[in-house]
């Protein structure tokens, strides 16, 4: 199935030094909202607990969040999940109210026998009983500050690694230039993506990074794809002038590049819109990431390759 006709000749090399020069401001742009602003790490990588709980009643946000307040906890957020029928809510506590905990006052309705060491989900669960009559914990998770640091560590050696490992396969398959091209397009699409995560606040977490690494593969994917074409288009004609070959290359593959990332894109976007809460921000990282691994593969994967191929002409035999 072809979605492009054969003699298709677009001038993608024509048009990529604008292309360069805005992914580049893009990506430096999201660099430097990212030091101003910070990610918004979940519970993963800044330690803390989240209780996902269930109503019997339909509740008021703001009420929900005013006990929780009143009952002492010093830093947590609160989030409405599914349909308002639901009655579903998540929240989500750093580590400090861990310290917090037996400094809170008692909840209205708590004994004064109640131990001081009732762990951060108990003090949750007491307290909105005492206030909103019968619940559900549908969910407790718990992530030491210590963890959380050592997992944001991990986190950054894995994505590192995994470029580092791509850059000498494709270096190693192909020719080192073509490996420098394809790690500068998986740099672009990570920090794309952590650069849009930086802008929106989205929560920062472990099921998004695995999103991450799996832009990074499919990303490559793509780019291989492309550069396989270049490089027996470059074998087969060493007259062609390189631009000319570079399109060309392009060009023919650009039915496969289509048809492959719209029917992700597609499966992707389903995730998104009708996947819940949970899985919300894994899709929106994949939607951002695949979209920004299919123009890598083209304005910057190999415009790159094009430019080291001419200020370092490979050796003919």
């Amino acid at each position: 199935m072809r979605f492009i006709k054969n003699d298709t000749n677009i001038n993608f090399m024509g048009f990529a030094p604008i292309a360069q020069i805005t992914t580049y401001v893009a990506v430096l742009l999201g660099l430097f909202y990212w030091a101003y602003a910070g990610l918004n790490y979940g519970i993963d990588f800044r330690g803390g607990t989240v209780v996902q709980v269930k109503f019997d009643q339909r509740q008021d946000i703001s009420a929900i969040r005013a006990s929780l307040t009143q009952a002492g906890f010093d830093s947590f957020s609160l989030q409405a999940l599914g349909q308002e029928a639901d009655n579903e809510f998540l929240v989500s506590l750093s580590s400090s109210n861990d310290e917090n905990i037996s400094a809170a006052p008692q909840a209205a309705g708590e004994s004064a026998e109640t131990p001081a060491a009732t762990t951060v989900s108990q003090k949750v669960e007491n307290t909105l009983k005492s206030a909103f009559g019968a619940l559900t914990i549908r969910r407790v998770e718990s992530v030491g500050p210590k963890v959380g640091d050592e997992l944001k560590w991990s986190a950054i050696k894995a994505v590192v690694l995994s470029l580092i490992l791509i850059m000498g396969y494709v270096a190693f398959r192909f020719e080192w230039r073509y490996g420098v091209g394809a790690i500068i397009a998986l740099t672009h699409d990570v920090l794309f993506v952590v650069g849009v995560f930086a802008f929106t606040q989205k929560e920062m977490t472990i099921t998004v990074l695995a999103a991450i690494l799996t832009v990074g593969g499919y990303s490559i994917n793509d780019t291989i794809v492309i550069m396989d074409r270049i490089r027996d288009n470059l074998r087969r004609s060493t007259k062609t002038p390189l631009p000319e070959a570079f399109n060309k290359s392009i060009n023919e593959t650009l039915s496969r590049t289509i048809i492959t990332s719209g029917t992700t894109l597609l499966a992707v976007l389903a995730l998104f819109l009708w996947g819940g809460e949970i899985i919300h921000d894994f899709a929106f990282a994949l939607l951002v990431g695949i979209t920004a691994g299919t123009y890598s593969s083209i304005c910057v994967a190999s415009p790159t390759v094009l430019q080291l191929t001419r200020w370092f002409p490979p050796k003919v035999k």
